[in-house]
C-alpha cells in the first residue's frame, strides 16, 4: 500500500514541483519587470481615446443641456 503512494509523491518531486516552481518565479518575473515599451504606448493611446470620449461627452451634454433643459430628469 505505501508503494502506490510513494511513486506517484516521487513523480510530482521529480517532474511537477521543478516545472511549477520555474513557471512560478519566471512570472514573477516578468511582473515585478513593469510594463514593455509597447504596452506603455498602448496605455497612453487608451488615455488619449478616454480623454477625447470625456470632452466629447461634455459637449454632447451641453447641447443637452441648452436644447433640451430637462433631459437629465427623464432618466
Amino acid at each position: 500500500m505505501e508503494e502506490l503512494i510513494i511513486a506517484p509523491v516521487i513523480i510530482f518531486l521529480v517532474i511537477v514541483a521543478p516545472i511549477w516552481l520555474i513557471l512560478h518565479y519566471r512570472s514573477k518575473g516578468q511582473v515585478s519587470q513593469g510594463l514593455s515599451e509597447e504596452e506603455y504606448i498602448q496605455l497612453s493611446d487608451l488615455s488619449e481615446t478616454a480623454d477625447k470620449m470625456a470632452d466629447r461627452i461634455k459637449t454632447l451634454e451641453a447641447i443637452l443641456d441648452v436644447e433640451t433643459p430637462d433631459w437629465r430628469n427623464k432618466l
